[in-house]
C-alpha cells in the first residue's frame, strides 16, 4: 500500500489563537467510530440435533457449528460414530476420519432404540432449530424418527434427511456409502486414464457433494422459517447430489447422445488443459482461450503451432487433442517443472505444478488464508483442523472446540434436558435397550 501523506514539515502551524476555527461545526454529523470486530459466528443461538454418523451428515452438522450453532451429537454408547474406528491412522482415541468432520460439536451417548434414549431425542428436540439424520429408509430409527410425526410436533425444526439414492425410485431403500455413489451415479466412469480402469476421486465427493447440497438445504429453510414460521422437511441423497455435480458432462451428453470416455487430467471442452510430463515430474497447463494457446506455443518456440489448422481455434484443438498433446509432451518432457513455471507464468499462461499435501500444507498461501488453525484435544494436547472456507466480514469462523471424545458432554447435556443426577446415572450407566 502506498504511504499516509504526511504534513510538510515546513507547513506553518495553525493560527492557535483561535482555537474553535479547526473544530467540525456542532450541527454536522460526527464520524462514528469503527465498529468493534465481531466474531464470526453467523448462526449463533441455533441448536442442532446431530442423529447422523459417517460423513455426509457429520460434515453438514460440523460446518453449522462452525458457523457458530450448538451441534449435540447423539451417538450410540458402544462405539460411538463409526469412524471412530476408521483407521489407521489415530490420533489418541479416535481415528483421524472421526476428527475431521466432528469439531464444535458436543456429544452425548444414547441408545436410540431404546424408549428412554427417544424420550431424551425428544426432549432435545423440544427448543432445537435443526435435526440432522441419514436413517436407512424403512430402518425402525426412520420409522421412531418420523418427519411427518415430528413436524406436527415440532413445527418450527426443520429436519434434514440423507440418503443414498433419495426418498423415492427402485433404488430408495438401497444402503449406500460414497464408492457406491461414485460408482453408481456416474463419477468413476470419468475418472482416470483412458486405457486404464475406472478410478474412484480422491476425496469423498458422494458424501461431500451431499453434504455440502444439504448445508444449502438447510440455511435455506431456516430463512423461509423467518418468512412463515415453519419448519421444513429436507432431503438430499449422495446420488442427486453427483448428477447435480455432472454440469457440463450432462449437458455435453444431452447434446450429443454420445456417452463421455475417461480423459485423464483432460478436460472434456478446453485443450491443452490438463497435466503434461516434465523431465522430473508433472505440471498443468491451463489453457481456455486461442490469446492463451498462441502464449504458449510462442514462449516453447513453435508458434507455427498457432496456425496450423488443426491447433488454431480450441473446437479444432479438441478434436485433434492427441496430436497436439503428442507434440506438446515431446517439448515439456526435456525440461524440470520449475523450468517452465519460471518460463509460462511471467508470460501469462496458467500453470502450476502438482502439490502433495505436505507441500501444501507449507505453502504460504495456506498460512496467509489462515486455514489451518489449532484446537486443545483433551487427551491429543493441540489439535490442527482445517478451517471452515467462507469468511465473514474478513473474520473466519473459529475452531472452538475439538471434535469430541465419545460421550464427553452427555452429563452435561442431560441435565440441561432437565434430568437429575439419578435419572442421568439410569440413562448412562444402565442398557436402555436391545
Amino acid at each position: 500500500m502506498p504511504e499516509p501523506h504526511m504534513p510538510d514539515q515546513h507547513m506553518p502551524e495553525p493560527h492557535m489563537s483561535e482555537p474553535d476555527q479547526y473544530l467540525p461545526e456542532p450541527h454536522l454529523p460526527q464520524p462514528h467510530p469503527p465498529e468493534p470486530p465481531r466474531p464470526a459466528s453467523p448462526l449463533a443461538g441455533m441448536k442442532v440435533v446431530d442423529l447422523s454418523k459417517i460423513l455426509a451428515g457429520p460434515y453438514v452438522t460440523m460446518s453449522l457449528a462452525d458457523l457458530g450453532a450448538d451441534v449435540i451429537k447423539v451417538e450410540h454408547p458402544d462405539g460411538g460414530d463409526p469412524t471412530r474406528a476408521w483407521g489407521p491412522p489415530f490420533n489418541g482415541p479416535d481415528a483421524t476420519y472421526y476428527l475431521a468432520a466432528n469439531r464444535n460439536k458436543r456429544s452425548v451417548t444414547l441408545d436410540l432404540k431404546s424408549p428412554e434414549g427417544q424420550e431424551a431425542v425428544h426432549r432435545m428436540l423440544a427448543d432445537a432449530d435443526v435435526m440432522v439424520e441419514n436413517f436407512r429408509p424403512g430402518s425402525s430409527l426412520a420409522r421412531a424418527f418420523d418427519y411427518r410425526e415430528l413436524s406436527e410436533r415440532y413445527p418450527r425444526l426443520v429436519l434434514l434427511h440423507i440418503s443414498a439414492f433419495g426418498d423415492t425410485g427402485p433404488l430408495r431403500d438401497e444402503p449406500g456409502y460414497d464408492m457406491v455413489a461414485q460408482a453408481s451415479a456416474g463419477l468413476m466412469s470419468l475418472t482416470g486414464e483412458p486405457d486404464g480402469p475406472p478410478v474412484k476421486a480422491g476425496y469423498a465427493m458422494g458424501d461431500l457433494g451431499a453434504a455440502l447440497f444439504g448445508l444449502i438445504g438447510v440455511t435455506s429453510a431456516l430463512v423461509e422459517r423467518e418468512r412463515t414460521g415453519r419448519g421444513q422437511y429436507v432431503t438430499t441423497s449422495l446420488y442427486e447430489s453427483q448428477l447435480a455435480l455432472h454440469i457440463n458432462w450432462a449437458t455435453g451428453y444431452f447434446a450429443t447422445g454420445e456417452r463421455p470416455t475417461r480423459l485423464g487430467s483432460g478436460h472434456p471442452s478446453l485443450v491443452p488443459y490438463q497435466a503434461y510430463p516434465a523431465s522430473d515430474g508433472h505440471f498443468v497447463i491451463a489453457v481456455g482461450n486461442d490469446g492463451l494457446f498462441r502464449r504458449l506455443v510462442d514462449a516453447l518456440g513453435h508458434p507455427e503451432w498457432a496456425d496450423d489448422p488443426r491447433f488454431a481455434a480450441n473446437r479444432d484443438r479438441v478434436t485433434n487433442r492427441a496430436a497436439l498433446n503428442a507434440k506438446l509432451e515431446s517439448v515439456l518432457v526435456d525440461e524440470p517443472v520449475a523450468h517452465w513455471i519460471a518460463l509460462l507464468k511471467p508470460r501469462g499462461v496458467p500453470v502450476a505444478a502438482i502439490r502433495t499435501l505436505d507441500e501444501v500444507y507449507d505453502c504460504p498461501q495456506t498460512e496467509a488464508l489462515g486455514m489451518v488453525q489449532k484446537v486443545d484435544h483433551p487427551e491429543v494436547g493441540p489439535l490442527q483442523q482445517v478451517a471452515f472456507p467462507v469468511t465473514f466480514r474478513g473474520e473466519r469462523p473459529a475452531v472452538r472446540t475439538a471434535p469430541p471424545t465419545l460421550g464427553l458432554h452427555s452429563r452435561d447435556i442431560l441435565a440441561e434436558l432437565g434430568y437429575d443426577e439419578a435419572g442421568i446415572d439410569r440413562l448412562l450407566n444402565h442398557p436402555q435397550g436391545a
